[in-house]
This record gives structure tokens, sequence and C-alpha cells, in this order.
């Protein structure tokens, strides 16, 4: 979201959180399916002209199944992240951090694949990054040493780029960078997630024109305080942020 509001300052977001059943990546492809209808079935009431799918897992198990429910554009954020990382690879070889079902999908080594048949692909799930992002615990001991054990053996591999293959996980950016060395690329879908999404606005004549300032609408299904201390943190003073809960049935 804060690379889409600073590409497209004058389109109005209405960005939900399923905070109360996060972590996605160890649940089964039809809980995650089944989550994802649910969020899109809500959201499709402020009828949006684009939905983007801003979770790995869930792009990974539900995009082509939203795309066939929707009559809007749907976008997700793997095949952008895995351009992004081809661009900038020289080793050609490719690290890709996600959750347990992101990496089981194998969806980031075949969109890479698709662009660069030769690539190496060197995957690793880490289930407890989310946990630690959720937290708000960005930057502690507990988290080096976590960070540490999860991805130190990737650099045995002539890893020049590396997937964060979870949104959560650009929070975790600066330790993940300390560990992987600085000489490793850091991949975020955002920017070209955000690219993606202009130009199928632009293509669809769909683009905002007003000069007036977007009022942005956030919803979580958890804790608010929880969402609103990472939000802001995240996001700094760019939005005046109140969350507003939705209380989501069966909850499980």
């Amino acid at each position: 979201m804060k690379e889409v509001m600073r590409q497209l300052p004058r389109e109005k977001i209405i960005y939900f959180g399923d905070t109360a059943r996060t972590p996605y990546g160890p649940r089964t492809s039809q809980e995650v399916v089944q989550f994802t209808r649910e969020i899109v079935d809500y959201l499709i009431q402020f009828q949006p002209k684009m939905i983007v799918i801003a979770c790995n897992t869930a792009t990974a198990v539900a995009l082509n199944d939203i795309r066939s429910r929707v009559a809007v554009p749907v976008v997700g954020v793997i095949n952008p992240g895995a351009r992004a990382a081809i661009g900038k690879t020289v080793t050609g070889c490719v690290g890709v951090i996600g959750t347990v079902g992101t990496i089981k999908s194998g969806a980031y080594e075949q969109a890479l694949r698709e662009l660069s048949p030769h690539v190496q692909v060197v995957s690793e799930s880490c289930p407890q990054f989310v946990p630690l992002v959720e937290r708000g615990n960005f930057r502690s001991i507990e988290t080096y040493d976590v960070v540490r054990d999860s991805i130190s053996h990737m650099r045995s591999y002539p890893i020049d780029c590396l997937i964060l293959g979870c949104t959560h996980y650009p929070f975790l950016a600066e330790t993940i960078s300390e560990v992987m060395g600085s000489e490793v690329n850091l991949i975020s879908s955002a920017d070209e997630t955000a690219r993606e999404i202009s130009t199928i606005l632009q293509d669809k004549r769909k683009l905002a024109r007003n000069d007036q300032v977007p009022v942005h609408q956030f919803f979580c299904s958890g804790d608010p305080l929880m969402f609103k201390m990472i939000a802001q943190q995240w996001l700094g003073e760019q939005i005046d942020l109140t969350p507003v809960v939705w209380q989501v049935p069966n909850i499980s």
C-alpha cells in the first residue's frame, strides 16, 4: 500500500488486513481460498475498479479463483516480484523466502523460470517471521537469532537477489540484510506491483484524474490497536489511520 500511495497518490485505497486469521502460510489451500473469497466479497460492496491481492500465499493459491469470480481486474504480487528479481540478478541465482504455503506452491519458482528458464532458484520457508512482525518485533536480539537460524545457510549459494516472498517480510528487511550481506539485493514486489496497477488502470482509462487528496479506508479482522500501531509505524504520517474491525464469521 505504501508504494501504491507513492506512485499513485490520487487513488483511493480500501485496505483489508485479515489480522485475526494470520498467518496464512501454514493453512490449507482450501482455507486460504475461502478466506480470500470472503474478503473480496466484502470489498466488492465498495465497487472497486481493481482488486489487489497483496499477500503472496493468497496470490499463489487463490488468484485465478478470484479472477473468475469478479468483473474487475485482479492483480497479485508474485509475478511482479519475479520480474524485479530477473531484472536485477547478475549471477543468475535468486533466493526466495516465504511462508510454508507460498514456498510449497512453487509459484515463485514457476514465475522465475517462465521469465528465465536457466535461473537457479533457492527457496526457504520461514514460518517464524510473520509472528514476529505481528507482534511488532522488528528489531531485537530474538529477531536477529530467528532470521539467522532460518536463512544464514542460504549464503552458501551465489545468491545476489533475495525475494521477500511475504508482504510481512519488508518489516524485517534490515535484519535480513545483516544476515545475508549487503551484496544481496532484497526484492520486494511492492514497486513492480504498483507499476502493474498503474499500467492496467491507464490502459482501461480508469486512473484517478482529480486533484483531491483521497481518504483511504482501513479494515481489519483482528486487534485494531496492534494493527494501527504497525500501520502507522510503516506508513508514517501519510494518512490519518482509523482502523475499523470487521467481525469475520467462523474464525478458526
